[in-house]
């Protein structure tokens, strides 16, 4: 009986001692404290995302993957950036139809000039 109790003591003490030499060395597992509820760490530039900042990106992950709040943030964020490029393209294609008609028409209204 005294055997037993000695093993189990030093078994014990074996794993206190594995136990605080992890804590010291590997710390609480966490650089910061968790953050508040409905706040995220994931991050977009206000304006002009570019390719860099979406593989950038990082969500964080929960018990089934990564929390859809984040994600569904991110892809209207997206999505809207794409819609704004799109905006854009269609604004300046615009401008060059009509800078290539007024072209059109300002060399269809002179006379060619005979050769000389």
């Amino acid at each position: 009986m005294a055997s037993a109790l000695i093993y189990l003591f030093v078994v014990l003490a074996v794993a206190a001692v594995i136990y605080l030499l992890a804590s010291l060395v590997f710390g609480r597992g966490e650089q910061l404290g968790p953050l508040p509820p409905g706040s995220t760490p994931t991050r977009l530039p206000p304006a002009d995302i570019g390719g860099a900042d979406v593989r950038a990106l990082r969500f964080q992950q929960v018990v089934r993957g990564y929390k859809a709040s984040e994600v569904d943030w991110v892809l209207e964020r997206l999505a809207g950036e794409i819609d704004d490029l799109h905006g854009r393209i269609a604004v300046l294609e615009r401008q060059l139809d009509a800078a290539g008609q007024q072209l059109q028409e300002s060399r269809a209204g002179r006379p060619d000039e005979p050769e000389g």
